[in-house]
């Protein structure tokens, strides 16, 4: 098993989500959301590399998965979204992970089998897929959860294909 951190970016709110998984099986260990805190852009951003810094070294995860910045019509909010993504990417590769990522829609297809899935199926495929019975998830800790079990599926994909093409002659 394998234990990874997934984390759900943003400027307001930062999801994460820490799982055990070997592409088959996965553990719930921990999740919660980083209330992001500061004045300036500067202050939120250092918050949110601290935050996640931290719990790197509380829960000590193998590898990190991170979702990718969603496309708004809003240009400000997805920059804003791009920077807060880039100071928890910036803590997970400072520590010395792997930081694998995906996009929206891979997560949501990988988790609820439909990539047009809303928030709610999200929260609830993530409680059934971690026997997470009766817990309401919040809603950015799901997310960063759903993260982490799409990073656990497709790592052992990704190996598998590896391995058959390392066995292919060329």
């Amino acid at each position: 098993m394998t234990r990874i951190l997934g984390i759900d970016p943003g400027s307001r709110i930062t999801g994460w989500g820490v799982i055990e998984s070997d592409g088959r099986h996965n553990r719930h260990v921990a999740h919660g959301h980083i209330k992001v805190e500061g004045d300036s852009l500067a202050e939120k951003l250092a918050c949110i590399f601290s935050r996640v810094t931290a719990l790197v070294a509380e829960y000590a995860p193998a590898e990190s998965a991170v979702e990718e910045v969603f496309m708004s019509k809003n240009a400000s909010s997805a920059l804003k979204l791009g920077q807060a993504r880039g100071a928890a990417v910036c803590a997970l590769a400072t520590a010395g992970l792997p930081v694998a990522e995906y996009a929206t829609r891979l997560v949501k297809q990988s988790v609820v089998g439909k990539g047009s899935a809303d928030k709610t199926q999200v929260q609830h495929m993530v409680g059934v897929l971690l026997n997470l019975k009766g817990e309401k998830l919040q809603a950015d800790a799901a997310d960063a959860l759903g993260v982490a079990l799409c990073h656990g599926h497709l790592r052992v994909h990704r190996a598998l294909t590896a391995e058959l093409k390392s066995e292919t002659p060329s």
